[in-house]
């Protein structure tokens, strides 16, 4: 008997490497983003988000920040898109 599978979106966290950080403020608080969560929606799209900690120390909340548009961010994303699928193949794939 076969159902049909909804998949509402797949998401993946990537390191962003140190000369592509950068920093953005909330609420006067200046944050050190340092990881991406990218998601894709399930009509195909891509949604980023980046996430940091407080530039000045100290446990900063989950807050979330835009991915600013830059080339380089952009490859990162599709190269980690490109792991992470390789990643989920590899584990489905049968003896694994």
């Amino acid at each position: 008997m076969s159902h049909e599978v909804d998949v509402s979106a797949l998401a993946i966290n990537v390191a962003i490497p140190e000369e592509l950080q950068w920093t953005d403020a909330r609420r006067d608080v200046a944050f050190r983003l340092t990881t991406l969560n990218v998601r894709l929606l399930p009509d195909g799209r891509l949604a980023a988000k980046a996430y940091g900690r407080p530039v000045d120390g100290g446990r900063g909340a989950y807050t979330s920040f835009p991915v600013p548009d830059r080339p380089e961010l952009a490859g990162l994303i599709g190269e980690a898109a490109k792991v992470a699928a390789e990643r989920w193949q590899a584990a489905y794939a049968p003896g694994a």
